[in-house]
């Protein structure tokens, strides 16, 4: 067996990460711009139309504008880890992105835990904001980062729950083979039990998904559960005392999250690359051709899963901290705990889910 030079495969991994890096930071520009037009769209408005063709290049001027501003640091703020929190909220937004598989083949590292890692990786992230609303030296960043560290352990115990009814489905924490499980036609998705032999889940899972996607709402402090920054409470969350690039990195990371929440979502009930249907036809294109097809097929998934992110920000009131904390604690642990419980009884005794 030859050995792969290890040169090389620094060259192809390193490679693999700047293009996955530089994919998510365009998909930010645009998929923020979206966010922008679907709002004013509810709201019966133009919204950004002025930079660039149809508003199009208003992120970069965005993007511009922050860097070339001065960076403001409170006197009584610790200087250092003032500007270590952004830096270790935009690494952990992005390390994320290192197990989510675009394509057969195309992920950066395709490890047999990929779950336990992302789940890791989601966890550290409530470090960067605590760090930053302690660091500015102030009682309303430090009250924003406390309910953001509270909201964010909160749902993850529902999401690390719910996780577990789709690795009982696919039976791997491997995302790509969780992913080609689902291949096929699209009753074959898990958000459909996993096939037809699981048709009897489809109820269990249809609910786990919609608690997935509203704990993720919560996860990634997005209205309706954007209670850290709620404006008329807090002033602007843990990041009020922040201005320029440092500001930018914190929004950088809130919004890599949001999108990696969505990859999430599309990865474990809604077949990843997989269109819906088989794709024998494309058994004789070049692989590559082929890949790419899978992953526009991904990234449209995607797309869509942020827009409904952008729409429950444009319809949905705001809750009230404690009606947060009981949906949360009340609701979805005891919920995600039964449905642990039914996927893992049908399982186990079902005679034709083996």
């Amino acid at each position: 067996m030859n050995e792969i030079n290890p040169l090389l495969w620094f060259g192809l991994t390193l490679g693999g990460i700047l293009l996955v890096v530089i994919w998510v930071l365009l998909s930010l520009a645009f998929l923020l711009l979206a966010d922008r037009k679907i709002w004013a769209g509810v709201q019966m408005r133009k919204g950004p139309n002025v930079v660039g063709p149809f508003g199009l290049l208003q992120s970069f001027a965005d993007f511009g504008k922050f860097v070339l501003k001065e960076i403001v640091i409170p006197a009584g703020a610790d200087k250092a880890i003032f500007l270590l929190a952004p830096l270790i909220s935009l690494v952990l937004g992005f390390i994320g992105w290192a197990v989510v598989p675009f394509a057969p083949g195309w992920v950066v590292s395709n490890l047999n835990v990929g779950i336990l890692y992302l789940l890791a990786m989601s966890s550290l992230g409530v470090y960067g904001i605590i760090m930053g609303g302690w660091a500015s030296n102030s009682k309303y960043p430090f009250l924003g980062a406390l309910r953001s560290a509270a909201q964010m352990v909160s749902y993850e115990v529902s999401i690390g729950l719910i996780i577990i009814t789709v690795i009982l489905l696919a039976g791997s924490m491997n995302l790509s083979t969780i992913v080609e499980a689902q291949s096929g036609w699209i009753w074959n998705w898990n958000v459909f039990g996993g096939g037809l032999k699981n048709i009897v889940l489809l109820p269990v899972m249809v609910i786990a998904m919609g608690m997935f996607y509203i704990s993720a709402l919560a996860e990634t402090n997005r209205p309706p559960f954007d209670l850290p920054e709620a404006e008329s409470e807090l002033v602007a969350g843990y990041q009020v005392e922040y201005s320029s690039t440092p500001y930018l990195l914190f929004m950088v990371a809130e919004y890599s999250n949001i999108v990696l929440m969505c990859a999430m979502i599309n990865v474990l009930f809604f077949g990843g690359w997989n269109p819906g249907f088989p794709t024998d036809f494309m058994a004789t294109w070049p692989t590559f051709a082929a890949n790419l097809l899978l992953a526009l097929v991904f990234y449209a998934k995607i797309c869509f899963w942020f827009f409904m992110f952008a729409m429950a920000k444009a319809i949905v009131p705001r809750y009230r901290y404690d009606q947060l904390m009981r949906l949360g604690w009340k609701v979805f642990l005891p919920m995600s705990l039964v449905l642990v419980v039914l996927v893992a009884a049908w399982r186990v005794f079902s005679p034709v889910a083996g």
